[in-house]
């Protein structure tokens, strides 16, 4: 009877011995490394890392650069970091504006021009150009015969300049049967070649105001972002209320077009780029178990932002703190020589922000099957004080080894939801869901965020979410890599 319980006790010993190792591995995840490498991506060098420049493939090189330093193995292209693809971008200028020519009790006119950011964002695919013209309020700018709806049918916009809503009148809060149906028609390229269609020469998108790289550049065609104060003026004295018409479209599916009688002028500089090539960045921890090591845990995070619009607009949380805290457990797992039985791969995409079009590309050319692979992807994870995490409620396996991490050793308020990945596409891991692979998505909420705009810099980053974050994430990635079942 001695023999067995030596055994139980060496095996007590080295349990106990693995548990002290992954702590100490665990605590060498700083706040202080984190919010230098958010401090890197953001600088002014990288010029708002919009794919395609190159201000991005230069942070693409210095993230490179440290994943070659801690020692992970490259798994892009021909032995390299990096996965290629083709993205047009453009470019936008400081001399951009809009202005509403206001009628005064002389005849006369004058000009109301309005604030960027507050009340206006250049669109960030826009043509390059001036136009002024009456402005025709075209609803959700959508044509579907199939639905038996026009936004355009009963309005004149050659030569004028369109006001549209954004998305569709049926949302994805309806359910599939309901929205499918609109899906297309939601899309921001739909709307823009719909315009053009229709003879357009321009546009205010009732959208933010907000940067977007994520439309089509047509050339001559020029449009801004405008929010609410705008949008009242433009609405201002045509007996017409923008929140009561809006709800009718809504709810009868009936177009409410018109022409507001009301003149802009819309002045955009921009240069469009369209043979403009992107890359992934791609670094792995190859798993030691000749029976998981073919599985693959994918940690993802865009790596891109917004670029010039036509101030540098930083990312630091979207995304550059979720960039941070992936090679926070990168450096930590690699450094300390955790044992992993599957592999880990760290998937910085380009172009999240333009189209998806660095995960599309991935998908189509995995560094593992899709069919043995999971992800984690973040987005947002700089702010705040607590965790969300979008389809952990779908699967509920995976999100397990992430609850437990934190019930155990972090204790952040943390919170899955379901995700029914209807709407259009706008995170990577909407792409790894539609093409079958188990998917997590993290973000983080409870401060104040700047989205899409300027402000969203250094000054709104919260270290030590960031800290817990990967820490919780780096305890779940190993007990994973190391479970002996399935994942999926």
């Amino acid at each position: 009877m001695i023999l067995p319980v030596i055994f139980l006790a060496a095996a007590v010993q080295a349990q106990e011995t693995d548990e002290a190792a992954l702590l100490r591995a665990m605590h060498s995840i700083s706040s202080h490394d984190l919010l230098e490498y958010v401090k890197e991506q953001c600088d002014d060098k990288y010029e708002g890392r919009l794919t395609g420049t190159a201000g991005y493939q230069a942070c693409a090189e210095w993230l490179a650069g440290q994943f070659s330093e801690w020692g992970l193995v490259p798994g892009g292209e021909n032995g390299t970091w990096f996965q290629w693809f083709k993205v047009p971008y453009t470019m936008v200028y400081p001399d951009c504006g809009v202005s509403l020519h206001v009628t005064q009790k002389n005849g006369g006119t004058v000009q109301k021009h309005y604030k960027y950011v507050s009340e206006y964002m250049p669109g960030s695919t826009s043509g390059n150009g001036t136009v002024t013209g009456e402005v025709v309020y075209a609803g959700y700018g959508i044509t579907a015969p199939e639905l038996g709806y026009d936004d355009y049918a009963k309005i004149d916009v050659k030569g004028k300049i369109i006001m549209i809503e954004p998305e569709a009148p049926v949302s994805p809060g309806a359910g599939a049967e309901k929205f499918n149906p609109w899906y297309e028609h939601s899309f921001h390229q739909k709307k823009l070649a719909n315009a053009v269609k229709h003879g357009a020469i321009g546009m205010l998108y009732n959208y933010g105001p907000i940067a977007n790289p994520n439309n089509d550049h047509i050339e001559n065609f020029v449009y801004v972002h405008v929010g609410d104060s705008t949008v009242k003026d433009i609405f201002s004295g045509t007996g017409m209320n923008h929140s009561a018409v809006l709800k009718e479209i809504n709810s009868t599916l009936k177009p409410r077009s018109f022409n507001t009688k009301k003149t802009v002028t819309i002045k955009m500089s921009t240069k469009h780029f369209p043979d403009g090539r992107g890359s992934n960045i791609i670094g792995m921890i190859k798993g030691s178990d000749p029976g998981f090591s073919g599985e693959a845990i994918v940690i993802g995070a865009h790596l891109d932002h917004l670029g010039r619009c036509y101030e540098i607009i930083p990312g630091a949380n979207d995304n550059a703190s979720a960039v941070a805290v992936m090679m926070g457990v990168a450096k930590a797992l690699a450094q300390n020589k955790m044992p992993l039985k599957r592999t880990v791969i760290f998937l910085a995409f380009g172009s999240e922000e333009q189209a998806l079009l660095g995960s599309k590309a991935y998908l189509e050319n995995p560094v593992m099957p899709l069919a043995k692979s999971v992800l984690l992807n973040m987005d947002g994870v700089g702010i705040g004080h607590s965790i969300s995490a979008a389809a952990g409620k779908d699967y509920p396996f995976l999100w397990s080894f992430f609850e437990e991490a934190n019930n155990k050793f972090v204790h952040r308020p943390v919170s899955a939801s379901s995700f029914s990945n209807l709407g259009r596409p706008r995170l990577d891991a909407a792409r790894f869901l539609r093409a079958g692979v188990p998917s997590i998505s993290i973000s983080t909420y409870g401060s104040v965020n700047y989205y899409h705009v300027p402000k969203d810099n250094m000054d709104i980053i919260k270290p030590e979410i960031m800290e817990d974050l990967a820490q919780i994430l780096f305890i779940a990635v190993t007990r994973m890599a190391n479970h002996n079942g399935s994942l999926r």
